[in-house]
């Protein structure tokens, strides 16, 4: 077991302050702060002081309210951009992999559509092609339906006419789209897509969005194995764990409910 590393305390101990703004819709007074960090507002106060100093946080002189500062605005948007979607999702996936005891995928939105960039495969391995690269369906594939349910009509449209070079199937396509309308509503109610045994026979799939700090959908997480052991129901305990990791990669890639 890996030793614990000692650390400052007055510095954790002030943390809590700057948790607590962050979590916030809205500046804070002093008293308010101080009691939602379970600290005396004298003690809070000296600490809110430091804090205005090196700009993390900063004081309306109108209202006494509390903010983040200029400095925590950096900080926040250096970490966004050193942010990588897909590594995050990558150290995820060998836990929920042998958590689930089933196989895993992540995708992302490319030139033709949802692409495979990385998969896990379960100690119960399913017999079923998909490796780097390859191209989900929109429409059958739970993979599919995720980003059909988040992404503009417009990048929809343009993977479409990648995708197909013939008019015909073009149009075929959109039109299947079109008719889904209700399963993708259902898709972004429940924040999960669900495939039973299609478009491959025998294999079930949960798929769930994960949101960068824009709300856009940056991947699709997807568990999926064989029917014989894989729950397919909406209340299955796969569904409820595909649904917590995706919002936990939210989360730390910036995402807040209240903006979609």
């Amino acid at each position: 077991m890996a030793k614990e590393q000692r650390g400052i305390q007055s510095i954790e101990v002030g943390g809590q302050l700057l948790q607590v703004l962050a979590a916030a819709s809205a500046p804070m007074m002093l008293k308010d702060l101080a009691h939602a960090a379970d600290m005396p507002a004298a003690k809070a106060h000296a600490y809110l002081v430091s804090f205005c100093k090196l700009g993390l946080m900063e004081q309306d002189v109108e209202t006494g309210r509390y903010d983040l500062g200029a400095l925590a605005l950096q900080l926040g948007l250096a970490s966004l951009n050193r942010l990588d979607a897909v590594k995050i999702a990558t150290r995820e996936m060998s836990e929920l992999s042998a958590r689930t005891g089933q196989s895993v995928a992540i995708a992302v939105w490319g030139n033709f559509g949802p692409t495979i960039v990385r998969f896990e495969q379960s100690v119960r391995p399913v017999h079923i092609n998909m490796r780097t690269g390859t191209v989900m369906s929109l429409t059958t594939t739970a993979t599919g339906q995720v980003f059909a349910a988040h992404l503009p009509k417009s990048q929809i449209e343009a993977a479409l006419n990648a995708t197909y070079s013939d008019a015909k199937q073009r149009a075929a396509a959109k039109k299947t789209l079109a008719d889904l309308a209700p399963t993708l509503a259902k898709v972004r109610e429940r924040g999960l897509a669900r495939a039973e045994g299609n478009p491959v026979p025998g294999i079930n799939a949960f798929s769930a969005p994960v949101f960068d700090h824009t709300a856009s959908v940056v991947i699709a997480l997807t568990i999926l194995g064989s029917s014989a052991d894989f729950d397919a129901s909406w209340s299955s305990s796969l569904a409820a764990i595909c649904s917590e990791k995706a919002g936990l990669m939210s989360m730390r890639l910036g995402f807040k409910a209240n903006l979609r």
